[in-house]
């Protein structure tokens, strides 16, 4: 029989959480906003619960993949804590303590990103490769690198949507909308920054509006930047702003423009439609994710 696994896919907006032994054995699914952390946290464990029960199992372990910032240190004090996020009420907050003390089993704590990465390694878009990369450009930007057939760390982990980008405000005179950083990469392209530019939430704008070549133009940077920095045999863009699909050629197109040939790979100057790709997995990847981590504990 096979083992079943939880999985929850933590995020700044709701949370998910499935119980799963696969991508093609989802068992259960729920969704539900994420309000204060402890009535979030308690569905989330009443869910988890109630079905073991009702099915007479126990889960083998569960997987946790979070928004942040987070610490992700085992050896830390607060190991498995929301440190300084900007989500109302969650600063500091402890998610990984009560899961633990209220499921009892093996728990795998990780960046949503990550878990997004690890799950796309498994069964998604990277699947047989050791070094890739895995945005999500949503409510906000983040960054995930497996490196090595392992999810990146170091310090703290890494925050990719934070990076400085190339701003010409007599260009673009937008100010950016992240709070600590102003226009950094999430400040200029996640959701909340184009409904503050376009005075209207991003989806609703034309496929054909001229904002979309700005995105992609400031999506390009960061990607030229980061196939600098970490050489990715692939790059996954998801989250909500890349449902725009038509951002992909743009983004393809403007990042070999930046790179101004300097990256010599067929990879990129002839295949890049096939470098800098969606989610395979879609919008599971980050729930998947979470089932894949609780998984690799055995």
């Amino acid at each position: 029989m096979d083992r079943i696994f939880g999985g929850i896919e933590a995020g700044g907006t709701k949370f998910v959480c499935v119980i799963a032994s696969g991508p093609n054995k989802i068992y259960a699914e729920e969704r539900f906003p994420t309000t204060t952390p402890q009535e979030t946290i308690q569905k989330a464990v009443a869910f988890f619960n109630a079905y073991q029960k009702n099915n007479n199992i126990k889960l083998s372990a569960l997987g946790v993949g979070s928004f942040g910032p987070l610490d992700p240190n085992p050896t830390s004090k607060t190991f498995g804590f929301i440190t300084s996020t900007p989500k109302p009420g969650w600063k500091n907050s402890d998610l990984l303590g009560p899961l633990k003390s209220n499921l009892n089993i093996p728990i795998a704590f990780d960046t949503d990103v990550n878990a997004a990465a690890i799950g796309e390694g498994l069964w998604g878009a990277a699947k047989g490769l050791d070094n890739f990369m895995y945005f999500t450009i949503g409510t906000g930007v983040g960054g995930g690198a497996i490196i090595n057939g392992k999810p990146l760390h170091g310090l703290l982990h890494p925050e990719m949507g934070h990076i400085r980008l190339k701003h010409d405000l007599n260009f673009d005179p937008f100010e950016g909308n992240c709070p600590y950083h102003g226009d950094c990469f999430e400040g200029l392209v996640a959701g909340p920054a184009l409904q503050k530019r376009f005075g209207q939430p991003a989806y609703n704008l034309p496929i054909d509006h001229p904002g979309w070549d700005l995105v992609a133009h400031y999506i390009a940077l960061a990607m030229s930047d980061f196939i600098c920095s970490f050489s990715p045999q692939r790059i996954i863009l998801g989250g909500g702003v890349m449902q725009q699909t038509q951002l992909f050629p743009l983004i393809h197109e403007k990042t070999i423009q930046y790179l101004n040939g300097y990256v010599q790979s067929p990879v990129i100057l002839e295949n890049i439609h096939k470098y800098i790709v969606p989610p395979k997995l879609g919008n599971q990847a980050g729930m998947l994710g979470s089932i894949a981590m609780a998984m690799q504990l055995f």
